[in-house]
């Protein structure tokens, strides 16, 4: 059994292939093995979160995931627990591994009730697994309403119910536990939907366990990279060793949104960072970061330059991007740069010839933004993220960087996109994707790969959220951007 952090790499599985694995792994095991070994699985876990329950409430679908938690509910008995267990469904209809898992916890004398018990310590919901296609409804919408206004410890059996294992959304009328501890462990695959939208929140804390089954081969729908590798910097080397960077935005009243990225850009370890205003009148030195070297946006040379464009653009910065197109060395897209594609056939056009070329080219739009660009609407976007990430980095040829919970990173080509684990609610303030902008940057210049860059650059990102201190004061932009990794 493994807990999945941010430094975790590991393939995931969509349902289609989760199936697949499942189908191989029963046929070589003796029957009735699988479902043992998660009900023991679960078991474990639940002594491990509340190893002092009186009372542990499982809630049992119509499935083979409430296979699973008559399993558990057995193997708690054993263990001298008492697992109360409420059940869904016609047991004349159970499937035959489940139907065996139900009589096993009858043997144990766990006992079954027709509805929750009014006091327990922690629950287990077995209600819907990965083949749940509804949202769920009469009492099992009750128990699921009731088991996450708690505030008790919740443990899911492989996915959260109502949860789709794809995509990450849930289920209509269907809301994250509000338990201080939830927690869900999968088995013989990792989904994509536990980490990403709104799986992150709906499962807490992830554990795998493989069922003993090891590794099968399979092509997987995503992956999560974990943490990069530290880039290792050559003693005999200068600021020309690392690159030049080229702000374009700033345009007026929002200055400081190019000055956060040329910051982060500086911090991030680029060689030298020019930050192209184009407010007109904007001062001509930044006194607080006096190595940000100001200029008229329109007077950069960007042949040899990384340029982070958009930041704090507004308006004008579509008139500038056709030149920006055809002349940086490599680019970064941000915010108002993006909105301006967004509403201009002519620049996406542009854009995707850039990309075709194979300059390298990383956009970092949120779901709004990757709506405009893919002309849906943010529901659209948000209901399957890989697939709109996917979308945006085929159309236009570049990397594409969904921002948002479990952030999706996907190049053109056949590559498995990547989700991050790194972050948290921390980032949700004014500037800090204009830090990202910079962050990325500055590791385009030094000469990594888009992608890469990309990835090391939002894990990084979102790992100094990780580690930012409880007790501290709330983590803002500029000193986001003051602590990016060289």
């Amino acid at each position: 059994m493994q807990r999945i952090t941010s430094a975790t790499a590991a393939d995931l599985f969509d349902i289609a292939a989760t199936r697949r694995i499942e189908q191989a792994a029963s046929a070589a095991l003796p029957a009735h093995t699988l479902m043992r070994r998660a009900g023991l699985a679960v078991a474990k876990l639940a002594m491990a979160i509340a190893p002092h329950a009186r009372t542990i409430w499982v809630a049992c679908g119509p499935g083979n995931n409430g296979g699973d938690g008559f399993e558990a509910a057995a193997q708690l008995r054993h263990r001298g627990f008492f697992p109360v267990v409420t059940s869904i469904g016609d047991e004349g209809m159970l499937p035959p591994d489940a139907k065996a898992s139900l009589q096993r916890a009858r043997d144990a004398g766990v006992t079954f009730a027709s509805t929750p018990p009014s006091d327990y310590e922690l629950a287990i919901d077995a209600l819907l697994g990965i083949g749940s296609t509804r949202p769920p409804e009469g009492a099992m919408a009750d128990w699921l309403e009731k088991m996450h206004a708690s505030g008790q410890p919740v443990l899911c059996v492989d996915v959260p119910s109502g949860l789709n294992a794809d995509t990450g959304t849930l289920a209509q009328g269907v809301s994250p536990a509000q338990a201080s501890t939830r927690t869900c462990i999968t088995f013989l695959t990792l989904k994509p939907g536990l980490f990403t939208a709104q799986g992150r929140d709906a499962a807490g804390t992830v554990w795998f366990d493989d069922l003993g089954c090891g590794a099968f081969k399979d092509q997987p729908t995503a992956r999560i990279a974990g943490a990069p590798e530290a880039q290792p910097r050559n003693h005999a080397s200068h600021k020309g060793s690392y690159g030049d960077v080229a702000v374009i935005g700033g345009a007026s009243g929002m200055a400081g949104a190019a000055l956060l990225a040329g910051s982060a850009a500086l911090h991030g370890g680029a060689g030298r960072v020019f930050v192209g205003l184009l407010d007109p009148s904007a001062a001509p030195v930044d006194t607080a970061r006096p190595e940000l070297m100001l200029r008229d946006a329109r007077t950069l040379d960007l042949s040899s330059m990384t340029a982070v464009c958009g930041c704090g653009a507004g308006e004008a910065v579509g008139e500038l991007l056709p030149a920006v197109f055809s002349s940086a060395a490599a680019l970064v897209l941000d915010a108002d740069a993006l909105n301006a594609i967004a509403a201009d056939g002519v620049l996406q056009a542009q854009l995707a010839s850039r990309g075709k070329s194979g300059s390298p080219t990383v956009i970092t739009p949120h779901p709004l933004e990757a709506a405009r660009l893919l002309d849906r609407s943010v529901g659209e976007v948000q209901a399957d993220r890989l697939a709109a990430a996917r979308g945006l980095a085929a159309r236009f040829g570049v990397v594409a960087v969904l921002k948002g919970s479990g952030t999706v990173v996907a190049s053109p080509g056949e590559a498995p996109p990547i989700i991050n684990l790194s972050g948290n609610a921390r980032l949700a303030t004014a500037g800090t994707g204009d830090v990202l902008a910079g962050m990325i940057g500055a590791a385009l210049a030094a000469g990594r790969p888009a992608f890469e860059a990309a990835r090391e650059a939002v894990w990084q990102h979102g790992h100094i959220a990780d580690t930012w201190p409880a007790d501290a004061a709330p983590l803002t932009a500029g000193t986001l951007a003051r602590r990016a990794p060289v």
